[in-house]
């Protein structure tokens, strides 16, 4: 399977990121490679779920990920992340690098789920 596609889910295209399984290294290569396919699309325009499962980290892959997500924040209507296997804190601090709200969920289904209901 690709690391990053566009799915459909009631009418609203996601985009998958399956970051499921990558090491440390990889995860910082595909954030970059991420920041450019989001930062192609309209403002505010874009859903993105990331699965995390089974991926490792370090503090160079936290920061590029930070990176990327503060360079794609404008592009970005929602993020659901799956997987994510960090401390509160950590994930605190890496929101708070990106300047993004993110929000983590048990599986595929539910960040789905949030992405494409309708908002207030």
């Amino acid at each position: 399977m690709a690391h990053f596609q566009w799915l459909t889910r009631e009418g609203k295209q996601v985009l998958l990121l399956d970051f499921t399984q990558h090491p440390a290294k990889r995860i910082e290569e595909m954030a970059r490679e991420v920041q450019q396919i989001i930062t192609a699309q309209p403002p505010g325009s874009v859903l993105v779920l990331a699965d995390f499962t089974g991926a490792t980290f370090n503090t160079n892959a936290l920061s590029q990920v930070a990176k990327a997500a503060l360079a794609n924040r404008r592009h970005v209507a929602r993020t659901a992340w799956v997987g994510v296997n960090l401390p509160e804190a950590q994930f605190k601090a890496l929101q708070n690098l990106s300047g993004r709200s993110i929000r983590r969920f048990e599986t595929r289904e539910q960040g789905l789920e949030f992405l494409v209901e309708d908002q207030p």
